[in-house]
């Protein structure tokens, strides 16, 4: 990119988060991740040029240097702080901004700094060779995958039911969703082939933020806060039914739509099981039974049939889980470490450039939250270590995994033994090209603890008022869509790219 020729109508939006909004270019794979600010604040910016920049800087830092070491540098693209040229900014803000969703309209883009965020456009990846069928990306957001087990834990139900299921009540309550998701993140890192297949299903039924389906880089299957709508899938079908009509020995035109679905999760079942280089072993559960079931799942421990828990090592969901796990306290333990660090601030204002609760995100800072001792020794330099792990756990709890998916037609050449591989799956089921990368890997404030603490304690409240309501049985899935088995028949093999 040529940045003193930025063109507005070279771009499109893309999306947002709470945070920031994205763009894509319309023909390179590259986004370009803006700032944003409440709306109240769009005549007068809460920060300086150098404050956006340095705090756009944070990001490509904490992920460059403290994220990729722990989840895998082949999983991360930190991207690049760029310097926009500003009229393209503004002209650009008042483009998108029919576009962007009526809620998320509280808060307005960064017009005045210039700075943004350049990466990969992950959605729209080329792995090979332009081919007739675009590439498939699914993202998820998974959320935690265990459950606590720390002393400091109050209430006995959070060792029982997990995070992300007792949440489902209070936004259902708060009416930021219409319904509960059945998706539960445990089944999905539990390594077993038949959770990981079901909570998938859940997903697709009831996506919220935690799932969406882009194809060629459009979104085609989402879900948007507060809005009830039943999620189109035989719009979802018609697009999958293309990339898994070959193979199989199935008369295309009768292919069932639970076939294309049941197909379709297992492709995404085996790339996130797909290793990303190293030893590849796998790693049996070593959290217990306990931490890995959460007790509001619909998935009946009877139903595995074969299969240990367990991932392998150098998974995508194994990398992400270990860092998830650096949360080894619980908000309720760490929140007094946390009020130590506050009160040395109070009265050592300067001490928090040493004890980098603001970064910089450089070796020292990984260094500080990977040698942390065991015991707590009453110091400060231990409350901030303990604090810079959580804060890096919330990150890994709130990212983002992308799985691209290029169908490997067979009438591109390689090498032999890949020829051979693709001609052997070709006669069973699609093969697919795939990359996995990880996203939204920004550093959590250190200021956001007490609000984390009061949003725990108004989830557990809400779910125990509300009597929890734990599953005996499973539901029924959507009718003509899913079985209520999962299929066993179905292998799908890949080869890294």
């Amino acid at each position: 990119m040529e940045l003193d020729k930025m063109d507005e109508n070279d771009w499109k939006y893309h999306g947002e988060g709470n945070k920031s909004l994205v763009v894509s270019h319309v023909q390179l794979s590259r986004v370009l991740r803006l700032l944003k600010y409440p709306a109240e604040d769009s005549e007068n910016p809460p920060q300086t040029v150098e404050q956006a920049f340095r705090q756009i800087q944070n990001i490509v830092d904490f992920s460059s240097n403290v994220m990729s070491s722990l989840l895998g540098d082949n999983f991360i693209h930190s991207g690049e702080v760029v310097k926009l040229p500003l009229e393209f900014v503004r002209q650009l803000s008042i483009k998108v901004q029919h576009q962007r969703p009526a809620w998320r309209c509280d808060k307005v883009m960064d017009i005045y700094s210039g700075c943004a965020l350049c990466l990969p456009n992950l959605t729209s990846p080329i792995l090979h060779q332009p081919t007739h069928t675009p590439p498939l990306c699914i993202e998820i957001k998974p959320k935690c995958g265990f459950l606590p087990s720390s002393k400091h834990v109050s209430r006995d139900i959070k060792t029982k039911v997990c995070r992300f299921c007792m949440h489902q009540h209070y936004k259902v309550a708060n009416g930021k969703w219409k319904r509960r998701s059945l998706y539960c993140p445990l089944d999905l890192f539990s390594g077993n082939r038949q959770r990981m297949h079901f909570t998938i299903r859940h997903l697709i039924e009831e996506p919220q933020n935690n799932f969406k389906i882009f194809k060629g880089g459009q979104c085609i299957y989402s879900s948007k806060e507060g809005i009830d709508d039943s999620m189109d899938l035989s719009s979802l079908l018609h697009h999958l039914r293309p990339y898994f009509l070959y193979g199989n020995n199935r008369i295309n035109c009768h292919m069932s739509s639970k076939a294309i679905f049941n197909d379709f999760i297992q492709v995404l079942v085996n790339a996130l099981l797909s290793g990303g280089g190293g030893d590849g072993g796998v790693v049996t559960d070593r959290r217990g039974e306990g931490r890995s079931f959460c007790e509001a799942s619909h998935f009946s421990k009877e139903r595995i049939r074969h299969g240990s828990q367990g991932l392998p090592s150098d998974s995508v969901l194994f990398r992400t889980l270990q860092t998830q796990m650096l949360d080894t306290l619980d908000i309720e333990g760490l929140h007094p470490l946390y009020r130590r660090v506050e009160q040395h601030l109070q009265e050592f204002p300067k001490e928090r450039t040493r004890l980098q609760i603001d970064g910089p995100y450089n070796e020292a800072f990984l260094e500080k939250l990977q040698k942390c001792p065991n015991e707590d020794d009453g110091s400060v330099e231990y409350a901030a270590a303990k604090v810079h792990q959580y804060r890096v756990s919330m990150t890994a709890k709130d990212c983002s995994i992308m799985v691209a998916l290029v169908p490997s037609g067979e009438e591109e050449e390689d090498d032999e033994g890949q020829t051979h591989l693709r001609d052997f799956i070709s006669s069973r089921t699609p093969a697919f090209s795939y990359s996995v990368s990880i996203l939204d890997l920004d550093p959590k404030p250190f200021e956001s603890i007490p609000r984390q603490l009061r949003l725990d304690q108004k989830i557990v409240s809400y779910y125990l008022k509300s009597g929890g309501s734990l599953p005996r049985v499973s539901p029924s899935p959507l009718p003509g869509i899913f079985s209520a088995a999962e299929r066993e028949d179905c292998m799908l093999l890949f080869h890294p790219v």
